[in-house]
């Protein structure tokens, strides 16, 4: 300001001095005034020149370089300058933060919508897109429920009553792929709401399962109870002879026996949630394994097929190969005794169970078993490994099965990286197998008979 000053004073007096020198003597002093007079009038279209650059430089919004570099305007246009990049920084990291703020969101598992005041879509993420079925293009900006038409979502935003959530079908829902959501408003700001949708679909099922599975074991447990009772009872309140008293104590053990075996699956189940996943390190023999197999087949099959009742079942094992197999011996044992019981359990007397090992040439190993029992339906393949399903139910307990057999072989395949494969049709009988990825089979230098490996 004091160099602004300075420079108009200093013209000024320039003027005066050359108003002076140019004009006549008897008028030096009204020439020294015009010469000031004109000094100023120049200075003043000079720094108005100077202004009109620095506005024309605003209005260009080109704020890279100031225009001027000295005097009052090259002051003014340098800290515009400097406030402009200040503000376009602090713009620039809002943006950032912004865009963070929303790829946060757009990475949330539940879906996220922001409501205007008038219940108009400002922005989701592709979550509450693929719940809701909105499209990013065309869905902005319009009515949220215009576009979800489910009765009860409207009734809810009707309500205005937000405290607690809705569930309500998502828009993938199908039959054969059940989708259920649950959506909460929350009013912020100014009038403002934050739609949250969560799929809840897994807890549902979970749930469901839960429901199930206490029913199932609870009427599992029950039957044999109940049968237990009715024997003690008449033990204690009726006098029996001896072949009596030793023909219900024999039925009270096979009921008992059945509970025993009940809680023993579910125990194995437990323990195969609730364990760590089975390292590569152990190596059972298959030779072995198939050893143990064949012989607790046989024993088996004469209890549920005596001589003195019909003929007998035909068991055939094929050669053990040469290998091993990584994993938890007693898990491979019991998925694999497992698939071999049921075999046997539900082929009638004189038919006949298969059993053996193929390998394959990527290396991979596949213990299969085939029977000639009774065969499955095509739409009882896919639960057959659910807890507690059966196809025939009478059956099964006539049979001793628990139910849980082939759940236990599926978590057993599952933790192992196997494959758990299922092919059968009525009236054909079945083939289970479970197929070992090559990571778990070792080979060894030449086949092994059964044998030699029962020795």
């Amino acid at each position: 300001m004091l160099l602004r000053l300075l420079s108009f004073l200093l013209l000024q007096g320039l003027g005066g001095v050359l108003g002076v020198w140019l004009a006549p003597q008897s008028l030096e002093i009204r020439g020294g005034l015009a010469g000031m007079l004109a000094a100023g009038t120049i200075w003043v279209l000079w720094d108005f020149t100077r202004g009109l650059r620095v506005l024309q430089w605003l209005r260009d919004d080109n704020l890279s370089e100031a225009p001027l570099k000295l005097g009052l305007w090259g002051a003014v246009a340098e800290r515009v300058r400097r406030a402009a990049r200040v503000r376009e920084q602090a713009t620039r990291e809002s943006e950032r933060r912004l865009q963070d703020f929303l790829a946060a969101l757009q990475a949330s598992p539940n879906g996220v919508v922001l409501l205007d005041a008038s219940g108009r879509i400002e922005w989701f993420n592709q979550t509450a897109a693929s719940h809701l079925g909105l499209d990013p293009k065309r869905d902005l900006l319009q009515h949220l429920v215009n576009l979800v038409r489910d009765p009860a979502f409207t009734a809810y935003v009707a309500a205005g009553d937000y405290q607690g959530s809705v569930t309500m079908l998502g828009r993938l829902h199908s039959s054969s792929h059940p989708v259920r959501i649950s959506v909460q408003l929350h009013d912020y700001g100014q009038g403002r709401r934050l739609l949250l949708s969560r799929d809840i679909t897994m807890f549902e099922q979970a749930e469901a399962m839960r429901r199930d599975f206490v029913a199932n074991v609870s009427h599992e447990i029950r039957t044999p109870l109940t049968v237990l009772s009715g024997f003690v009872e008449t033990l204690q309140t009726l006098p029996l002879e001896a072949s009596e008293r030793a023909r219900y104590l024999d039925l009270m053990a096979q009921q008992a026996g059945r509970m025993q075996s009940l809680v023993s699956d579910l125990l194995t189940l437990s323990r195969l949630e609730g364990s760590p996943l089975p390292g590569a390190g152990e190596w059972t023999s298959v030779a072995g394994l198939m050893g143990q197999l064949q012989q607790e087949a046989q024993s088996l099959s004469a209890v549920l097929n005596p001589p003195m009742t019909g003929p007998a079942q035909i068991l055939d094992f094929g050669p053990a190969p040469a290998c091993e197999l990584a994993g938890t011996p007693g898990e491979l044992h019991s998925a694999l005794s497992n698939l071999l019981s049921n075999a046997v359990r539900y082929t009638p007397a004189g038919g006949a169970v298969r059993c053996g090992w193929l390998l394959h040439e990527d290396g991979r190993g596949e213990f299969w078993v085939q029977d000639s029992g009774p065969g499955i339906a095509p739409e009882h393949i896919p639960r057959l490994t659910e807890r507690f399903y059966r196809v025939d139910r009478s059956r099964s307990r006539d049979t001793g099965g628990t139910g849980l057999g082939l759940a236990i072989v599926k978590h057993v395949a599952q933790r192992h990286g196997a494959e758990l494969k299922i092919e059968s049709s009525p009236g054909k009988g079945s083939r289970f197998a479970i197929v070992f990825p090559a990571s778990r089979m070792r080979r060894l230098s030449q086949p092994i008979a059964l044998s030699d490996a029962q020795a």
